[in-house]
């Protein structure tokens, strides 16, 4: 799932993606920038993970439910 921008960068809410296994968060970041290189001019992109924010050595497994966290403005 992904909101704000990154729902924007994507062209949709949801996306489905193949990774290899044994794949970490700092991996599928890399994988999203390369193919939506938009992705790469945000000042931060966060990646939740079965609804907990992840540090990018989180690895990944098959059914995890992934949300693509743009930054957050706001005062």
């Amino acid at each position: 799932m992904a909101f704000g921008i990154a729902k924007e960068i994507l062209g949709d809410r949801q996306l489905s993606m193949e990774v290899p296994d044994a794949c970490s968060v700092a991996e599928l970041k890399n994988q999203l920038i390369h193919i939506y290189p938009d992705f790469e001019k945000l000042r931060s992109l966060s990646l939740a993970v079965n609804q907990d924010y992840v540090r990018d050595d989180v690895i990944l497994f098959e059914r995890d439910e992934i949300v693509i966290i743009p930054p957050v403005s706001g005062g």
